[in-house]
């Protein structure tokens, strides 16, 4: 509110402070302003956007009650009130500030007025000035000066004439602002008393607001208050939190030191404890030791003895199987020779064997199940046999139809069992049958029975291997004809009885899954609630009742009928249940079970139900009262106690069963062995029933079959007899146990006292009940005390009595007598070192009340090697006192204590002793430790390196030996610059009793003796000298680098260093080094030398160059190269690997093959025409696969794999892909001569001096190539062949990546002006991904080329090498000219004329036939025919190029074949067909014949015509255009036949024929004109066809002359007319003489063409 008011007064102020924010008002402004001053006070203002901070301070004051202060001072202010006051504040404010402007206005006014009159006065002292100055000059009559001064006198005037208008002006304007003022303050004394009542509000206001702030202000200090008061009691908290976790934490600490005392307490007698038990173990352990060494002798025997067995069995069947090879062998031979397949027959053979083999597998199992079954039957005979005892009161119904049933059932069983069965056999099974069909109840029977038919007409059905295999090892629900067993049908033992409850019968008779609208039920349709009807603890004479509810689990409406109740139970149960009729999906029915016991025997059954979907039962168990005892532990350990106290322990006893029995315990001298038994578990469930008999219980409860499957009594049998095994075990242990105690008794008589029982001995245990049973250790001899105690109780004759009989317990405690003792009676020091400190600490025990003394005795032949500190002292009571032992093994304890110390192994025994004030027995310990020697030992006492160059480095071995028996560390010390000593630079560690080779790397520095001494220094501080020696010299010649380290080079790659050989003995050089200490030079100066690098055989290096000569100061360049390549043996061996694995997946196949035509013989098998057809595919097949198999059989020989061939190449690629690296280092030696050879004999060899020679020292490390070639067998050479010059032809090979990174390729420039080009580019390719590079050759002269190609990358760089030859193709056309004139055709009819190639080169050459009319690179738009069509076609010797085409859109002219190839030597037919559609005489098109290489043979015109009609004429002037529309021209309608059968002449229109003659005029004389016209015939129906001229003597009037005037033309020739024209007398001058004459050309048809015959005499020579 504050902010807000600050904010208000902010926008008020500026408004009334100075003259910035002043603007100018016009009248009309200030009417309105005053009239809104007006209505101010009559209605209420609309509330501005200016004040819309007062809705806020509403809401605040609505919210927080800032306004409330406002009902102290007068009445409350509204809203509408304080905006009127603001409205009112700002209007008076717009109106002091127009006052003031209006003040302003007059003021400026005024000065303006003020100027003018100032103006005036002094223009009029100027006027008077320059008038008295223009009457001086007038009185001194000078006109210049007066005319002058008068016009300066005017210009004044004027100035004091504007000026006193300007006076007006202002007079004017300041009247009127003086007016304006006046009216303004008239209207501010008319709202003075408003200004007041304005002034009075704010007054009010501002009181409110200081009001409201102190209001607030006082509300911002409660709250302040507040706050501090709710820090200080945060912080009071705060304190008194910190202060209970501190009191908490030393709390703990507290507790945590007691539980730390008392933790610390047991610790120390659990490691006493552990102690023990590891001694006991390390005795153990010793025995097994030694029994593991004798049995692995015994083994080793064995072995010896197994393997000479195996060894004699392996000759024998190494024996029978050659035997067995040989007559096969022979056996193939007979057969062979007989003519038969010997293949077949051995493997019918084979087949036979394996067919008897398996059908006796198949009677062996036959047998076994019989032998089962006949088990399972004699144990339902027992059972069924005891429960027929046990329902003597129940009456046996009988049934003849079952018992019939039963028969058959016995009958199918005895044939089942054996089909010729022994008489003794036979009587025993029908006895055992007739028993079981007799004593079988009418329900149990039928089912028995049926279960027994279905399991015998299972069992009967003859099954093959392959139908068993797909039988499912165990039964599923998804099978249909699964149904659950109801309770085990094994007679179970009286252990399995008494350890778990009869298994609840869980019998339910499902169905068959059906599918109900579409859904498959799965189950019975209805389930009951509960699922099992339980009677637990029943009681005889009572009745029991139970609701069970009915749910229709079924996806229809469904109905329920009560059955029955099975047998066992009918007597004892009623059932209430009416039927509730038909039931929908989820609905229930109740009914109710009744239970009224009769007998006190433990029950099962079920009630059986029928529904519309079928039969369903539920189950119904009713048990007796049981006891159920256990104890919750079977172990008592009192642990260790001092003679003299008193220590009690308690078990407790519980009966979890609902009836009560008697207990007693009996200790275990009382029993019998039988009763004693060991290996108990810790929980035993003892029942007992108020019954004697239990097997009549069991006999209840279990379900006699004899449709249990043998599958399922095998591991039951198995079970059985391992549980017989147990017991037979468990009671000849009892028996040991049980002669045991006796004698224990006899040696220690003192037991029976020292552990008691208490008071509760015997007694009674009532139903859910428990007691707690008390055994007291009371020890009076310190040892180890025992007791075993039974549980016995009273009715022998229950479950626990028939299983165990009673619950076995055991006690145990142990008794010391001394008070003091050492904790750790052995202290071991582990292994020690001669002459090092070693500290262990010593604790004594005391259990006494009082404090004791303690005195420490050391042996005195040890005291110098062993001592104690302090050697006395006291024992508190009860507390533990801590000695120091000291342990120096010094060198002389060998002499010193051979007592006690073995020099031997090095192990050391001392018996030490503690006396104790008053006590006689004193107490003795043993130190154990293992000395040993802190001994480093070399080999060798000194190294000689011999003679070393200054060049190279001499490498020596020594072996370090540790001869002690725990790890030392060791270093070389003090290490000369000249001695390098690896590995780890001369650190290590050497293990007990291990050897170290350490290499000494000498390298000499200068030529000179060296002798010098290695210190190694160990861990325990000891120096080990080596002595060294070693005579340095200098080589004559010198290498820039005796180590060179190839990078990673790629297989197929190389890499190559360069090197230098330099001569710098410019002076006296040494030839050969004397072992002197001179070191005299033997060659005179200046003495050249010979050099000669030896590099290994089949290596992948090579040295250029590797022999050569230096002079003294020369150097030589050699380059070394690295060349990783495969090894050709290896690449052989993984041929044949890559060839045995084809072998064998083509034998796997073949054996896939041979199984499929075995079971779609098995399928086929029923249709006899095909049966008798398989056969001969089959052996077809045999036949080709034999084929196969010998020759993948054949195993090539390594050396018939010749590099180049498939499998060699697979080879290689396969090592490619499987290379990982290979590394490989190769010390080449350089040998120098002394000189050279001697003068006499130049051939002679130089000497050579070992002591010179040289070594280079190659690093070689072979990679995987990261980018192999995978086309053309994986060779680098690109053979194009020959390629004819001008041509180009393209080959392509692909790159693949297979290492695991991205590889960016690049090649190497080909040569710009060659022949070979690189078509694409290259890329980055990824892992795994394949390139292919497009290459072509274009060679341009007739000659051989080969370049290399570089496909580079960073790691690898890819020669390919690119051949090629160029051969210049020669090829001729036997048409000689280059115009081919298929004359005059009739129309849609085709002639043809046959071109010949012939290929005179030695390479295959392709050639191209091209036509001008079809090319699509001829002239769009008829360019070429301009000169046509501008009027100069009459000149007969412009032809067009492509003249008129067909109507029909096809090509006139056709060439067959377009494109081909001609082999070297051999011809090609090219056909030209000539096929126009319509009349034309403008038909030609040009012919190019063209090779691949774009050289012509020819280029060649083809012309035609076509006519209508046999009879043609040419030869006259063109009167169209030689370009012819496509369009057809009109077709006229023909005349109609008349009915002549003659031939009729039809007569056409006259054809138009201009023929030109030209007479010459020359040297005074006409020449005459003479022209000539050809008719020809194509062909003609008659023999010949006929010409003849019209109106011939009008010709001859006027010089004209035709020769000859008629005729005949033969079909397929053609006739010359002669026209000439000469000139008559009186001709004149230019004159154009022209003429018209029919001629007729006649064959079947007739036609007269118009010949207008136009001469005219040229003067001009053209």
């Amino acid at each position: 509110m504050d902010e807000e008011g600050r904010e208000s007064s902010s926008d008020v102020v500026p408004t009334t402070n100075g003259l910035l924010g002043v603007h100018q008002d016009t009248d009309e402004d200030y009417e309105d302003e005053s009239l809104d001053l007006e209505l101010v006070s009559e209605e209420e203002p609309a509330i501005s956007s200016d004040l819309e901070w007062l809705e806020e301070l509403k809401e605040e004051a609505d919210g927080d009650g800032d306004f409330a202060v406002a009902a102290d001072y007068g009445k409350k202010r509204s809203y509408a009130e304080t905006a009127r006051m603001f409205k009112l504040r700002r209007n008076l404010d717009q109106l002091d500030c127009f006052h003031r402007q209006k003040e302003h206005d007059v003021l400026k006014a005024r000065e303006g007025l003020k100027q003018c009159h100032q103006n005036i006065e002094s223009l009029m002292e100027q006027r008077e000035n320059l008038e008295r100055e223009i009457e001086r000059e007038k009185a001194a009559d000078n006109r210049v000066a007066v005319f002058r001064l008068r016009a300066q006198h005017r210009q004044m005037c004027q100035k004091l004439q504007s000026e006193e208008e300007l006076e007006g002006h202002f007079n004017i304007e300041l009247n009127q602002q003086e007016l304006e003022l006046s009216e303004v303050e008239v209207d501010i004394s008319r709202f003075s008393s408003l200004r007041q009542e304005v002034e009075e509000e704010e007054r009010d206001y501002r009181i409110l607001k200081v009001q409201k702030a102190s209001m607030r202000l006082q509300q911002e200090r409660k709250a302040n208050y507040k706050v501090q008061l709710k820090m200080q009691h945060l912080k009071d908290k705060q304190a008194a939190m910190i202060k209970k976790e501190e009191t908490n934490y030393q709390r703990k600490i507290a507790e945590g030191r007691a539980n730390r005392k008392i933790a610390v307490k047991y610790l120390k007698e659990t490691i006493k404890r552990m102690q023990q038990q590891e001694a006991e173990k390390e005795q153990k352990n010793r025995e097994l030791l030694e029994k593991k060494i004798q049995a692995v002798k015994s083994l080793k025997s064995n072995i010896a003895a197994t393997q000479e067995s195996l060894r004699v069995q392996q000759s024998r069947a190494k024996a029978n199987t050659q035997k067995k090879e040989q007559q096969q062998r022979q056996l193939r031979e007979s057969l062979q020779a007989q003519g038969l397949n010997s293949i077949k027959y051995m493997y019918q053979q084979k087949q036979l064997e394996r067919i008897k083999q398996q059908q006796a597998q198949l009677e062996e199992r036959q047998k076994l199940k019989r032998v089962n079954i006949v088990a399972k039957i004699l144990q339902e005979e027992q059972l069924r046999k005891s429960k027929d005892r046990n329902q003597v009161l129940l009456p046996k119904p009988s049934n003849t139809n079952k018992f019939l049933t039963l028969e058959r059932a016995r009958e199918k069983l005895c044939y089942y069992l054996d089909s010729r069965p022994s008489s003794a056999v036979e009587e025993r099974t029908t006895t055992q049958l007739r028993e079981f069909s007799d004593i079988s109840s009418s329900s149990t029977a039928s089912s028995d029975t049926e279960d027994l038919e279905e399991t015998m007409l299972q069992e009967g059905d003859y099954k093959s291997p392959d139908d068993s295999l797909v039988e499912p090892e165990f039964c599923g629900l998804w099978e249909q004809n699964y149904k659950k067993p109801l309770v085990r049908k094994t007679t179970l033992t009286q252990a399995d009885i008494s350890q778990k409850e009869p298994a609840i019968p869980t019998r339910k008779l499902d169905g068959s899954a059906k599918k109900i609208h579409g859904k498959e039920l799965k189950g019975p349709p209805f389930i009951s609630k509960p699922d099992v009807i339980v009677f637990k603890d029943f009681e005889v004479g009572k009745v029991y009742k139970k609701k069970i509810i009915l749910t229709n689990m079924s996806y229809k409406t469904n109905h329920c009928k009560f059955v029955r109740v099975s047998g066992q139970l009918k007597d004892f149960i009623s059932i209430n249940f009416e039927p509730p009729g038909c039931l929908s999906v989820g609905m229930s029915c109740d009914l109710q079970t009744v239970f009224q016991p009769k007998i006190n025997e433990d029950l099962e059954g079920e009630v059986q139900f029928v529904s519309a979907e079928g039969p369903f039962s539920v189950p119904v168990r009713c048990t007796i009262k049981k006891c159920d005892l256990e104890v919750d532990s079977q172990f008592i350990d009192f642990g260790s106690h001092v003679v003299g106290q008193t220590i009690s322990r308690t078990i407790t006893l519980t009966n979890k069963g609902a009836l009560g029995t008697l207990f007693s315990l009996v200790t275990s001298p009382s029993l019998s062995p039988e009763t004693s038994d060991l290996q108990m578990p810790p929980k035993i469930i003892a029942n007992a029933s108020q019954e004697t008999s239990s097997q009549n219980t069991v006999s209840d409860n279990q379900k006699s079959s004899a449709s249990i499957d043998a599958v399922e009594l095998q591991p039951e049998q198995k079970s059985q007899e391992h549980s017989a095994e147990l017991q037979h075990d468990h009671r000849a242990v009892s028996e040991t146990s049980a002669a045991g105690p006796d004698a224990y008794v006899q040696e220690n008589p003192s037991d029976s006292n020292e552990i008691s029982l208490g008071n509760v001995r015997e007694g009674e245990i009532g139903p859910f009940q428990s007691i707690k049973l008390e055994v007291i250790f009371t020890p009076t001899i310190p040892g180890e005390a025992t007791l075993d105690f039974h549980i016995k109780f009273s009715n022998s004759s229950s479950k626990p009595a028939c299983w165990f009989k009673q619950i076995p317990i055991k006690v145990r405690g142990f008794a010391v007598s001394i008070p003091v003792w050492v904790v750790q009676p052995n202290i071991d020091m582990k292994i020690c070192m001669f002459d090092f400190l070693y500290q262990e600490s010593i604790t004594v025990q005391s259990r006494a009340s009082t404090a004791l003394k303690l005195t420490f005795e050391v042996c005195p032949e040890m005291r110098k090697h062993i001592e104690i500190l302090p050697k006395t002292g006291f024992i508190q009571a009860e507390s533990r006192f801590n000695a120091q032992l000291k342990f120096l093994p010094r060198c002389s304890l060998s002499k010193d204590g051979r007592k006690y110390f073995d020099e031997e192994t090095g192990v050391l025994e001392v018996p030490m002793t503690v006396h104790v004030a008053g006590q006689v027995q004193s107490i003795g310990f043993t130190v154990h430790a293992v000395v040993t020697s802190s001994n480093l030992q070399f080999d060798q006492t000194e190294v000689d390196f011999g003679y070393c160059s200054i060049y190279q480095s001499v490498k020596s071995t020594v072996r370090l030996t540790n001869l002690s028996l725990l790890p030392q560390d060791f270093g070389f010390l003090g290490i000369p610059e000249f001695i390098d000593v690896q590995p780890n630079d001369g650190f290590g560690t050497l293990l007990p009793h291990e050897t170290l080779e350490i290499d000494l790397i000498f390298s000499a520095s200068k030529a000179k003796e060296y002798s010098f001494r290695l210190t190694c220094k160990s861990g325990a501080n000891r120096d080990f000298l080596l002595n060294c020696r070693a005579v340095g010299v200098r080589p004559p010649l010198e290498l820039s680098h005796s180590l060179v380290q190839f990078g990673a080079t790629a297989v197929g790659d190389q890499s190559t260093a360069i090197l230098y050989l330099i001569n710098k003995h410019t002076e006296r050089a040494q030839s050969k080094q004397q072992v002197t200490s001179a070191f005299k030079d033997a060659v005179t100066p200046g003495t050249p030398r010979l050099f000669s690098f030896t590099t290994p055989e089949h290596s992948e290096i090579h040295i250029s160059p590797s022999a050569g000569r230096l002079l003294p100061g020369e150097r030589c360049l050699v380059q070394v190269m690295f060349r990783p390549r495969l090894v050709e043996q290896e690449i052989r061996e993984e041929a044949l690997r890559l060839h045995y694995q084809s072998k064998l997946l083509h034998e796997k196949e073949l054996e896939r093959t041979r199984q499929a035509e075995q079971k779609s013989k098995k399928d086929t098998s029923v249709e006899s025409t095909k049966g008798k057809k398989a056969p001969v595919n089959a052996k077809n097949c045999k036949v080709s696969d034999d084929l196969k198999t010998d020759k993948l059989s054949e195993s090539p020989d390594p050396a018939d794999i010749q590099p180049g061939s498939e499998l060699y190449e697979q080879a290689r690629a396969s090592l490619l892909y499987s290379f990982t690296q290979c590394y490989s280092e190769y010390t080449i030696p350089c040998f120098i001569s002394d000189g050279d050879p001697p003068e006499e004999d130049r051939q002679a060899q130089p000497a050579w001096s070992p002591f010179n020679t040289l070594y280079v020292k190659l690093q070689c490390l072979a990679v995987q190539p990261p980018l192999v070639v995978i086309s053309n067998n994986g060779n680098n050479i690109i053979d194009f062949q020959q390629v004819a010059v001008g041509e180009k032809a393209i080959k392509t090979f692909t790159v693949q990546n297979i290492s695991k990174e991205s590889l960016d390729l690049s090649a190497s420039l080909l040569d710009i002006i060659g022949t070979f080009s690189l078509l694409n580019a290259l890329r980055c390719i990824r892992p795994g991904e394949k390139h292919t590079l497009i290459l072509a050759f274009s060679p341009t002269q007739e000659k051989k080329y080969c370049e290399t190609l570089e496909v580079r990358n960073k790691t690898i760089t890819l020669e390919m090498t690119l051949v090629g030859e160029g051969v210049v193709p020669a090829v001729t056309l036997s048409h000689p000219g280059c115009l081919l004139d298929f004359g005059y055709v009739l129309k849609n009819e085709s002639k043809s004329q046959i071109l010949k190639l012939h290929n005179n080169s030695r390479l295959s050459v392709g050639f191209k036939v091209l036509l001008a009319s079809i090319s699509p690179f001829k002239p769009q738009g008829g360019a070429d025919k301009v000169a046509l069509l501008l009027g100069s076609y009459r000149d007969s010797q412009i032809l067009s190029i492509v003249g008129t085409q067909n109507y029909s859109g096809l090509s006139v002219f056709s060439v067959v074949p377009i494109e081909g190839s001609i082999a070297p030597g051999q011809s090609q037919d090219i056909t030209v067909i000539f096929q126009p559609d319509h009349s034309s005489v403008n038909y030609s098109d040009t012919l190019t014949i063209e090779l691949t290489n774009k050289s012509k043979v020819c280029v060649m015109d083809l012309k035609g015509a076509a006519s209508s009609h046999n009879m043609y004429l040419y030869g006259a002037d063109v009167l169209t255009v030689p370009i012819e529309s496509l369009l057809p021209p009109l077709i006229t309608c023909q005349p109609q036949l008349t009915g002549n059968t003659e031939p009729k002449v039809m007569e056409k229109d006259h054809m138009p024929v201009l023929v030109t003659l030209r007479a010459t005029y020359r040297g005074g004389v006409i020449v005459p004109a003479m022209r000539e016209l050809h008719v020809g015939c194509i062909h003609s129906v008659k023999k010949s066809g006929e010409f003849y001229w019209d109106s011939v003597p009008s010709l001859q009037q006027q010089g004209f002359s035709v020769e000859p005037i008629k005729g005949s033309v033969e079909a397929g020739e053609k006739r010359t007319i002669t026209v000439t024209w000469t000139p008559q007398s009186g001709y004149k001058p230019y004159e154009v003489v022209k003429t018209c004459v029919p001629l007729t050309l006649k064959e079947h048809e007739k036609h007269v063409y118009r010949v207008t015959l136009m001469a005219l005499v040229s003067i001009t020579e053209e």
